[in-house]
């Protein structure tokens, strides 16, 4: 037994360990952060409870960029294999999808499913790809130096895509011209990335560069065929028999795979990632950070109301952090920054609407290209921004309405306020003496002769000293 041990060191082989257990994460949907965090965290928890393997069950239309990026760098550096297994029947790894799935130690797929269209996109018409601006000089000249290479692949992919395509395999749009050296220059870096994933795994890496550079898809029978998957199973029962027995290289080491009759275990998403998965939705983030930005405007405006300003200060600070986790536009997290602080200018310096119509077309404007992606499940919906517009606009005009009827109201406070105020004399001595005038005593002056008890009338304000004359159905 130890001639036998030791020879299996020797070769870099290992068996498993003696755990019985396969950790199951499910991914749906669109990929953002909280799905990130979700499948980061689930291969960390089924490290901690031993599991034998981690299948992660896929079903997306793609996703953002950087929280892809974030899932494969969790999978590189699992230290149990990871099984990625697009399924049910239905299901599609698109985008982002394609991505994981060639990162995985072993890549399945159930019968009905495809994959592909691996072009990244966004609002702009750019591909926000993290680094793709970074080491411009020695991408280019690395494009540039392979380029008969890389023309050579493309030319051979473009060949099988039009087999596939004349046999009725595979689907592959034509391939068409970047539109500028920043989007060939985020392509490539796109087409770098995949290929390197394949170049790992041993997988088709030139079918992998048709998926990004012509949004090519496969079934998966066609996927098994061309070596872009490992394996066709129909649940994850059959993925754990069929996967049974073979080897994967799991960091530096080469793993056999023992996961015939293995238990199953669903690790679910927890409050965090629940929590995560609700903030991070663009809506959701929107109509948080503007509780919060009124409630702070209520508190301000009602100072000690309390309620007002701790509702909206944790609201707002929610909004915010859910706010960083998504591909923001800055320009228009400015143009919303200004169309809030012109309207709470409208609150607080009443301009008859001007300045809170202004807020409102500079907030429809900044929601509107707020979030720098077209990924779905994750752009800023119309009815939200209509509806809080209108509620913004509302508010404006509110406040419009009060300030135009104040205007036109007399004045009852302060040295003009007392004008026209009648009044009851208290005592009196030649031309002055004291009234009571809104509940206070006051000294008075007046050019008639006054006895106490007579009703008077405010005529004007001398510093503290009134000037007063008898009511007129007062005076004989």
């Amino acid at each position: 037994m130890a001639v036998v041990g030791l020879a299996i060191l020797l070769s870099g082989r290992s068996a498993l360990p003696a755990s019985r257990m396969a950790a199951i994460l499910n991914l749906e949907g669109a990929i953002g952060p909280a799905g990130a965090d979700y499948v980061v965290r689930g291969i960390r928890r089924a490290d901690e409870r031993g599991a034998a393997v981690v299948v992660l069950r896929l079903d997306t239309p793609g996703g953002l960029d950087t929280s892809m990026r974030e899932i494969i760098r969790a999978i590189l550096a699992a230290p149990v294999p990871v099984l990625t297994f697009v399924a049910p029947s239905g299901a599609r790894a698109a985008s982002a999808g394609t991505y994981i799935l060639y990162a995985s130690h072993v890549a399945a797929m159930a019968p009905g499913t495809n994959l592909g269209a691996a072009t990244p996109i966004s609002i702009g018409g750019g591909l926000p790809l993290p680094g793709a601006g970074q080491d411009g000089p020695s991408r280019d000249g690395a494009s540039g130096s392979d380029r008969p290479e890389r023309a050579a692949g493309d030319g051979a992919a473009k060949d099988d895509a039009a087999r596939n395509g004349a046999a009725g395999n595979g689907t592959a749009a034509r391939p068409r011209r970047p539109a500028s050296a920043m989007e060939a220059k985020l392509v490539n870096d796109a087409v770098a990335y995949i290929r390197s994933l394949a170049q790992l795994r041993g997988r088709n890496a030139d079918w992998a560069e048709s998926a990004v550079r012509e949004g090519a898809s496969l079934s998966a029978e066609e996927a098994k065929a061309r070596n872009v998957i490992d394996l066709i199973a129909t649940s994850v029962a059959n993925l754990l028999e069929v996967a049974h027995g073979r080897t994967v290289k799991v960091g530096e080491r080469s793993v056999v795979l023992d996961t015939s009759g293995i238990a199953q275990e669903a690790l679910d998403p927890d409050w965090r990632t629940r929590l995560l998965s609700a903030i991070t939705n663009p809506n959701l983030a929107l109509i948080l950070m503007m509780i919060g930005v009124y409630g702070l405007i209520f508190e301000f405006m009602n100072p000690g109301a309390l309620y007002p300003g701790t509702i909206g200060a944790i609201c707002l600070l929610l909004g915010l952090y859910a706010l960083s986790a998504l591909p923001l536009d800055y320009a228009g997290l400015g143009l919303i920054a200004l169309g809030v602080a012109l309207m709470i200018a409208e609150a607080f310096t009443p301009s008859v609407g001007i300045l809170g119509i202004g807020g409102v077309i500079a907030f429809i404007l900044g929601a509107t290209i707020l979030i720098d992606t077209d990924v779905p499940g994750f752009e800023v919906s119309l009815p939200i921004i209509a509806g809080i517009a209108a509620a913004g606009l509302g508010f404006s005009l509110l406040v419009a309405r009060l300030a135009w009827r104040s205007r036109r109201r007399p004045l009852v406070s302060g040295r003009e306020g007392m004008i026209g105020e009648r009044g009851t004399v208290l005592d009196w001595t030649g031309r002055s003496g004291r009234v009571l005038v809104a509940g206070e005593r006051w000294k008075a002056e007046s050019d008639a002769s006054l006895a106490t008890g007579e009703r008077v009338r405010v005529t004007g304000v001398d510093g503290l000293v009134l000037r007063v004359e008898p009511e007129p159905a007062a005076q004989s």
